[in-house]
């Protein structure tokens, strides 16, 4: 039995990844703070509230750790703004864009190989990660900083897992660009906030986006076909056959 945990499980990737693991046979859960579909196994979690988030994680480690075969662990959730200069940032999305993309990542995969120590099946952990991560952005200093952090972060967790006794692999993946609600987020932004405007609004001009159906399809073959002990921790959808 493959266990999969999704993080933003509600819209964007996170949905897709969620519907497509679920026909493709896996049990899911996802953690979102809505569940406008009704979806099963979808728990309410704002991963911010890590307490909650830490705690609900461990209950479905525990409660399949007898029968599942493979848990992975999809930290997917994440928010762009604060779009804007730095100089002119709103300080309360900055530390909730910290906490979104980085912090909570950083909770849950601690509570993932803390929980699953002495677990001897097959254990992943997948950050979605961004290009804007490994390339600067004017007005994304934020965004770019916590994607760049969870890069770092997932290298570090690597290196750590190499001499556990019963490790746990993980990657941190660029998804491409993807036509979903960040997108509309980005578009929406001003020049003056966002140099690189007309490049994004470009993209959905042109059809440029990827779909989520299609991202999703991509990532859940990744994870189900690659070694993630034996392949690069950082890595781009777009650069695999």
């Amino acid at each position: 039995m493959e266990v999969v945990i999704i993080t933003g499980a509600s819209k964007g990737i996170g949905l897709q990844l969620y519907k497509q693991f679920n026909e493709a046979g896996a049990v899911v859960y996802g953690f979102a703070r809505t569940n406008p579909d009704e979806l099963e196994r979808m728990e309410k979690v704002d991963i911010t509230d890590y307490e909650n988030a830490k705690n609900t994680l461990q209950e479905i480690l525990v409660r399949h750790k007898e029968k599942a075969t493979s848990f992975t662990l999809i930290n997917n959730a994440g928010v762009i703004d604060p779009i804007s200069l730095v100089g002119a940032l709103d300080s309360i999305e900055v530390e909730q864009a910290m906490k979104v993309n980085l912090t909570a990542p950083i909770q849950l995969t601690n509570t993932f190989i803390e929980t699953l120590a002495t677990y001897q099946g097959t254990k992943k952990i997948l950050n979605i990660s961004s290009g804007a991560g490994r390339h600067p952005y004017e007005g994304w200093s934020i965004y770019c900083t916590t994607k760049a952090g969870l890069d770092h972060f997932s290298r570090v967790v690597s290196e750590e897992q190499k001499v556990a006794q019963h490790p746990v692999g993980i990657v941190s993946i660029a998804p491409g660009i993807i036509d979903t609600g960040m997108q509309e987020t980005i578009r929406s932004a001003s020049n003056k906030q966002f140099p690189h405007l007309q490049k994004f609004i470009s993209y959905k001009k042109e059809g440029l986006l990827s779909t989520p159906e299609d991202t999703a399809s991509n990532i859940l073959r990744f994870v189900r076909e690659t070694d993630f002990m034996r392949t690069e921790t950082i890595a781009d959808i777009r650069h695999i056959d």
